[in-house]
């Protein structure tokens, strides 16, 4: 397909012309720009630019959704255009990364820091709910726990509670694995680093208060100077300072020691060096510096719980926005290894609430189908703990859903932290939150899930109503209204809204009494398949290049959905495909998301561009741990790209996928095909 160049040529004035565009590269569905000032962007432009399906920034890049097939056209023609010398993603990435300020900096390093680990934590919070609801006295019988009332079941609950403990005991394993790695040096000498901080012949953590009252601390006698034998079971700074100080003594020996003894010098100088800084140095002013934190933050909300609420509850959803809210998974983790629960994660999940009710009420608002249908799927998303396909997809769009979402998260802010609700655990957000609230306290959690149901619910709906009938008071003359067989009162036709079809256990091209060619497309994957709304990336979840599903993997191969051509396999990456089935109907597979930072690592590829296929063959196989290892999401989302002229209609469905037998999506062909 042919481009327009002065649409290419709109694009680059719309970014701010060349001058601004630092540098520039692209995917398989968009382009990514490093500019030198986000101010100069023309987003209205950009919006009224037909080569142009969707835009957004997100770490330090601008995002220009082009789709895939023409992206390759368009970025060509823009660097012929500008005469711009042809930049890779890290070059991109770099760029973009130094326009951040170093708070911002600070912020993304913790977020990859802590994304990483949060299934161990999530796991963990999950398995100390259960634990509750065996142990916490009042939930089923009146002053006693279900153990004490059946004791048999005691036993159960001990092995629930050591599976559950570990991941906080052992927090500084993970957190060390994790930032080494974060930080550039070797990962397992970041885990040997987190085992030496909770080693068992250390006093650990959650005994020092009472060993430090008693006069019973051990310590180390070094040359006259005592330092503490103390572990920091629950902690956070003393290891992320000490894995920092770990990967560059590591960095600085590897560029120095000859190859030959690296492996005798490298790692046992790093953690040597590292081990005596962490007990010396590191460890007690990290403690004391974390426990004044803590202190202070604690004798805050005591203080002034109810404006502390009203602060944190109400505005954690613009903290998502910015992506600051990862820098508060240290402070609740902090708040749990000190003080025993955190204030703090009950908003979180009543926060996340709020904003799926918002965008639920947005459902009976909206005309657009598939408006309707983002609402729906986000609003679930958001009431099982994850807001962003909500909050981005539904509510910033819109605006009032947002800030009604948040006045409603401020209300039931200030009732949680008036009451002390505390949550024995982190990882549990949205509907299941309850289950890491301690069961003393599920009451006032339940009336605040209450009030972040109904206040941004019930805003949303009356407001966003009274938004709709101001054009027919205002302007004086009458709008097309529709009824629910979308026929307009008027009595002209409205356009057809596609309705749905009950899916079928096999792919095949059918043709009806009216000619239409349907081209049935196979599940090119085994797992779940979800709605788009439910992927972690505006591009696709707003369905800015196209209609589609998205599938969950339950492992990691590819296989082909038709019989038909690779027509483009991203080479180096691997990590994105576009096939073209016989009828000419083109769909692309997405392999995760921002997968291609990974380079490859983790993906094969059986086939290469340009060759013919059969339904039922392996095209990639992909590791879905080193994906998730990665802290990148590996859900998979399947579109069939706009701009294919011979496509009607597309129809998806939604269960189970079986790859090969169950029918994911339906390309309905013009019938003039």
């Amino acid at each position: 397909m042919a481009i327009d160049r002065k649409n290419v040529e709109r694009i680059v004035e719309a970014v701010g012309g060349k001058d601004n565009i630092e540098a520039a590269t692209h995917c398989v569905t968009r382009l990514r720009f490093a500019l030198a000032d986000d101010s100069k962007v023309d987003t209205k432009a950009l919006d009224e630019n037909d080569l142009v399906k969707g835009q957004f920034s997100s770490q330090g890049q601008f995002q220009v959704v082009i789709g895939p097939g023409l992206v390759d056209q368009v970025y060509n023609e823009m660097m012929d255009i500008t005469g711009g010398t042809r930049a890779s993603k890290d070059d991109v990435k770099t760029l973009a990364s130094k326009k951040q300020n170093p708070i911002q900096r600070a912020i993304k390093t913790l977020a990859d820091i802590f994304i990483p680990i949060l299934p161990a934590i999530v796991m963990a919070g999950l398995l100390l709910g259960i634990n509750n609801l065996l142990t916490g006295p009042g939930i089923f019988y009146e002053g006693q726990s279900l153990i004490q009332v059946h004791p048999e079941w005691a036993d159960v609950a001990s092995i629930i509670n050591l599976i559950a403990s570990t991941a906080f005991t052992f927090l500084p394993v993970l957190i060390g694995w994790s930032a080494v790695r974060q930080f550039g040096g070797n990962p397992l000498l970041g885990i040997v680093l987190g085992l030496i901080l909770v080693n068992p012949d250390l006093l650990s953590a959650y005994q020092y208060a009472d060993a430090k009252l008693e006069g019973t601390v051990p310590v180390w006698n070094l040359f006259g100077f005592d330092v503490e034998k103390i572990g920091y079971q629950g902690q956070v700074l003393p290891v992320l300072v000490s894995a920092y100080i770990l990967a560059k003594i590591e960095k600085f020996l590897d560029k120095r020691v000859h190859d030959s003894i690296k492996l005798l010098v490298v790692a046992p100088v790093a953690l040597l060096v590292t081990g005596f800084l962490a007990f010396i140095l590191v460890g007690p002013i990290t403690f004391a510096i974390g426990n004044v934190l803590t202190s202070g933050l604690v004798s805050i909300f005591d203080s002034f719980a109810a404006l502390g609420g009203l602060i944190y509850g109400g505005l954690y959803a613009l903290l998502v926005i910015t992506g600051m809210h990862h820098t508060f998974l240290a402070v609740d983790f902090q708040l749990i290894g000190s003080n025993g629960g955190t204030f703090l994660w009950p908003m979180l999940a009543l926060s996340n609430i709020a904003q799926g009710a918002a965008a639920l009420a947005m459902m009976f608002i909206l005309k657009e189908q598939k408006a309707k249908g983002l609402a729906v799927t986000s609003s679930i998303s958001a009431f099982l703990g994850v807001t962003e396909p909500a909050i981005f997809g539904v509510n910033i769009r819109h605006k009032y859903p947002f800030i009604f979402g948040m006045v409603g998260s401020g209300i039931a802010g200030v009732l949680l932290a008036v009451n002390n609700v505390l949550a024995s655990s982190i990882g549990v957000g949205g509907i299941p939150g309850f289950l890491s609230i301690f069961p003393n306290q599920w009451g006032v959690f339940f009336l605040g899930m209450a009030i972040v149901l109904v206040v941004p619910f019930t805003g949303t709906l009356l407001f966003g109503r009274y938004q709709m009938s101001r054009p027919i008071r205002n302007q004086g003359k009458e709008i097309p209204q529709y009824n629910v067989e979308n026929e307009r009162t008027d009595g002209a036709t409205a356009a057809p809204i596609r309705s749905s079809v009950p899916p079928v256990s096999e792919a095949s091209t059918s043709t009806d009494a009216s000619k239409k060619v349907m081209v049935d497309i196979a599940a090119p994957m085994n797992g779940k398949v979800v709605p788009l709304a439910e992927v972690p990336d505006p591009a696709f979840a707003e369905k800015q290049m196209g209609q589609g599903i998205a599938i969950i993997p339950s492992e990691g191969k590819v296989y082909a959905p038709f019989d038909g051509q690779v027509a483009h396999l991203i080479k180096k990456s691997k990590h994105a495909i576009i096939l073209t089935d016989t009828n000419g109907v083109q769909i692309l597979i997405h392999v995760g998301i921002n997968t291609v930072s990974l380079k490859g690592e983790g993906f094969i590829a059986h086939v290469e561009t340009g060759d013919a296929i059969t339904k039922g063959q392996l095209l990639l196989e992909f590791d879905i741990h080193r994906i998730e290892q990665a802290g990148l999401p590996v859900i998979t989302p399947i579109i069939v790209p706009d701009g294919q002229e011979l496509i009607q209609e597309v129809v998806e469905y939604e269960g189970e996928a079986v790859q090969g037998q169950t029918r994911v999506l339906q390309a309905v062909l013009h019938s003039e095909i």
